[in-house]
């Protein structure tokens, strides 16, 4: 089994946790004419406490022989509400259908003890990484087409994951105005990267994905202020960040001078057997 991984730079990502604070269209639809209601989601940091995952009582069904076991970890970005529901979720990374939608139902139906922020019941930011413990079967439907059937064998496990809150620093002050790229901004280039190393607990469980880490290119081209604002578990967050550490880049230029961004590094890690 060998490791395969990319890297990607991304700009202008637009809904990134990269604030302690950001506000975001509530679940329920808007009243047509009126104005949408905001909800003020939290990310871990001074003050906050990340929400709790109660215990759930979900038992598993399994009828008949299990022929094709699978085990799949599916990260979900969501937010806790004030009452400890979870809202918004989305699959980070979607690959199967099926499973894809036995990990959301799972973690709909969970409730948590709500995050606070100094002492309060706030919405919090989260994700939650559920690994699921399949069998998988094909049966023809009614029409006698060919459709995939997925049953649990056994409970599925979660991981849930506050994002965390960026961390500011006098360093990053003297940067300066960071500019946007576009128009006279140009993009920094990766000119040397490396490549991050796999944990051994995600080679066991044969589990990759994606780890989005945000950072700003100075004007030297060195990558500062690294927060991931997508995290996967499983150890790959933080060799991502160290990573990252070590690229270089030739700087954005605006009017011919070196200039810093903020731009989303994609570190996509991925397994494969011969």
């Amino acid at each position: 089994m060998r490791a395969l991984w990319f890297v990607a730079l991304i700009v202008g990502l637009g809904a990134s946790f990269s604030s302690g604070q950001q506000t975001i269209p509530s679940t329920p639809p808007p009243i047509p004419d009126a104005q949408p209601v905001k909800v003020m989601i939290y990310t871990l940091g001074p003050g906050v406490v990340a929400p709790e995952l109660l215990p759930g009582t979900q038992v598993p069904i399994l009828e008949g022989e299990c022929k094709i076991k699978v085990k799949r970890m599916i990260p979900i970005s969501l937010y806790v509400d004030a009452e400890g529901v979870p809202r918004d979720l989305t699959i980070l990374y979607p690959k199967e259908s099926k499973l894809d939608e036995l990990a959301l139902k799972t973690v709909a139906g969970d409730r948590f003890k709500p995050g606070t922020y100094k002492g309060l019941p706030v919405p919090v930011a989260e994700t939650v990484v559920v690994t699921l413990y399949a069998c998988m079967a094909e049966k023809k439907n009614s029409f006698g087409q060919q459709t995939d059937q997925v049953r649990l064998w056994s409970l599925p496990e979660q991981n849930a994951i506050p994002l965390q809150k960026p961390t500011e620093t006098d360093e990053i002050a003297l940067l300066g105005a960071l500019e946007k790229v576009g128009g006279r901004v140009s993009v920094p280039v990766i000119v040397h990267s490396v490549v991050p190393e796999f944990t051994d607990e995600a080679r066991r469980a044969k589990y990759w994905g994606v780890v989005l880490v945000s950072i700003i290119v100075d004007a030297q081209g060195m990558p500062r202020d690294l927060h991931v604002v997508h995290p996967i578990g499983m150890g790959l967050d933080q060799k991502a960040i160290e990573a990252v550490k070590k690229f270089r880049f030739k700087p954005a230029m605006k009017d011919g001078k070196p200039v810093p961004v903020k731009v989303t590094i994609e570190v996509n890690f991925r397994l494969y057997t011969r």
